[in-house]
């Protein structure tokens, strides 16, 4: 018979209500409880899954039930005391990324999860996608040879300075760790060194837009270019998403649009176009895995701690170079606000654009 796990939820704000929701709807989770200090949201909370128990002290609630598992979708800087309390519980812990605020006490969080006996996954959600899945998969049949190259780019009207998700830094730290992440699961390697250049958008202190560029240790070239920067004004929307492998015998494109995506196959005895749905996070993947990480008492395929770390440390240092290199600053404060006040405007109508979820 199938066990059902028991879950609490910490923290309800966007990403909270999409695991909310995917643990509700999968008959492996029992959801004991959910946690936020937002009275507002707890009753979202309770009209997504009806007689739900709620509380604001998150402490009480993991102390007072007996819960298997602990999620955590706090913002980055409260993440760090749940992970501890969870492994002082004996829990086992789903978590967004990243895992802390700086990657110092992410190092250390990472110490005392691997000398633990529990289990933490990390949404890292590009691995659990069915495109990439099949792109890597066509990569593995050899149908383009050796891979040696790799060009990630994820570039939208995403979030702008000041609209949120302060603790976790800017842009290619927040959002780009996910393609510094996606980079290495390809390549199957380590980062071994790089150069990186950025733009401090609007007269913005921080670069909005970063390309880095380097190799791995096992010689596959990369280039990862992220940035909200990307038509903030423009009148009909517009992203540039996507990745391409070359490989000594042959290549496999692949771009989305936030609603469809689109592969391209170039293979030695296979060419073919296929497009599907984009699907978002996969966070049904994620805690599907999970589930069957328990029962097998031992991880199946979901992304580590360590996976999660290594993206955010890396990620931080592309930032942190292209932010050294005294990246350029192009566009006025003015600019910024226009964009602002149009982009408070779209939210009000209804009509925010699917990027400004990253």
């Amino acid at each position: 018979m199938t066990r059902t796990y028991r879950i609490g939820v910490i923290g309800f704000g966007n990403m909270g209500a999409r695991y909310l929701k995917a643990l509700h709807c999968s008959p492996r989770w029992q959801i004991a409880w959910v946690c936020d200090t937002n009275p507002k949201r707890l009753r979202w909370a309770q009209e997504v899954v009806p007689g739900i128990a709620v509380g604001e002290d998150a402490n009480q609630l993991i102390q007072r039930s007996k819960i298997d598992v602990l999620g955590i979708f706090t913002l980055a800087d409260v993440r760090p005391h749940f992970i501890r309390a969870s492994l002082r519980h004996g829990l086992h812990v789903i978590a967004e990324k990243p895992l802390a605020a700086t990657v110092e006490e992410e190092e250390e969080l990472l110490r005392l999860i691997e000398a633990s006996d529990r289990l933490v996954a990390v949404n890292l959600f590009n691995r659990n996608t069915w495109y990439h899945r099949e792109i890597r998969r066509f990569i593995l049949e050899g149908q383009i040879g050796q891979l040696a190259i790799l060009t990630v780019s994820h570039q939208t009207p995403g979030l702008m300075p000041t609209e949120g998700h302060s603790p976790e830094g800017p842009p290619f730290h927040d959002c780009g760790m996910h393609y510094v992440d996606l980079a290495r699961w390809y390549a199957q390697s380590e980062y071994d060194r790089w150069d990186a250049h950025g733009v401090r958008m609007w007269g913005w202190h921080e670069p909005w837009w970063v390309n880095a560029h380097g190799n791995f240790k096992n010689g596959v070239a990369f280039t990862i270019t992220q940035g909200f920067t990307y038509g903030q004004m423009a009148q009909t929307p517009i992203i540039h998403s996507g990745l391409e492998a070359i490989g000594t015998l042959g290549v496999v494109r692949m771009e989305h649009d936030f609603r469809e995506v689109v592969i391209r196959y170039h293979g030695t005895s296979h060419t073919n176009t296929k497009r599907g749905p984009y699907e978002g996070k996969k966070i049904d993947v994620l805690c599907q895995q999970f589930a069957e990480s328990l029962d097998a008492g031992h991880n199946t395929g979901f992304p580590t701690a360590r996976d999660s770390v290594i993206a955010s440390r890396v990620s931080q240092q592309m930032l942190d170079f292209a932010r050294e290199r005294a990246a350029p600053i192009v566009g006025t404060a003015e600019e910024m606000s226009r964009i602002l006040k149009h982009r408070e405007a779209q939210r009000r109508m209804g009509n925010a654009h699917p990027s400004l979820i990253v």
